[in-house]
């Protein structure tokens, strides 16, 4: 014959903390993709804004010069970077809002090769011992497509799982 002895109740401090968790748990799974897509949305947006005016964004070269390599010469300068100034307000405008937003994904795919393409196309330009600044403005957008590609997936159906 085994005996064994009622578990005690959880102390009722640990009850509330485990309350707390499951609450904010919740809260996330509802509103955490939501808000990545609009902090990108901003993101994309004050990016895209500055680069309609000239000298504004610390990328303005390296736009200039990645398009101008990409399109074979066929949009160089001051169009590229409007170019592109257009399409990053597109996308953000499109995240923010959350209308058209398979258009503004489509739109910011399209846009990641020319993100993710100066680690390809000027390495040596960009990694001369030590990363230069256009790297580094280059990594961060890593996080921004990670970023998208979640976000990407909550628009074509996935959902969060428990």
């Amino acid at each position: 014959m085994t005996v064994t002895t009622p578990r005690p109740a959880a102390p009722r401090h640990q009850m509330f903390l485990d309350e707390v968790v499951t609450r904010l748990t919740q809260w996330l799974a509802k509103h955490s993709i939501d808000l990545l897509r609009v902090s990108l949305g901003v993101v994309f947006l004050g990016f895209g804004v500055l680069k309609f005016f000239p000298g504004a964004s610390p990328a303005e070269a390296l736009v200039a010069r990645t398009i101008d390599t990409l399109s074979l010469g066929i949009v160089s300068g001051r169009a590229a970077v409007l170019l592109t100034a257009v399409a990053e307000c597109v996308i953000g405008i499109t995240l923010i809002s959350g209308k058209f937003l398979r258009a503004g994904l489509l739109v910011l795919a399209a846009s990641l090769v020319g993100i993710m393409s100066p680690l390809v196309l000027f390495y040596g330009d960009m990694f001369p011992g030590t990363p230069t600044l256009e790297a580094q403005y280059v990594f961060k957008d890593i996080v921004l497509a990670t970023g998208g590609m979640v976000v990407a997936a909550r628009a074509l159906g996935a959902r969060l799982v428990q």
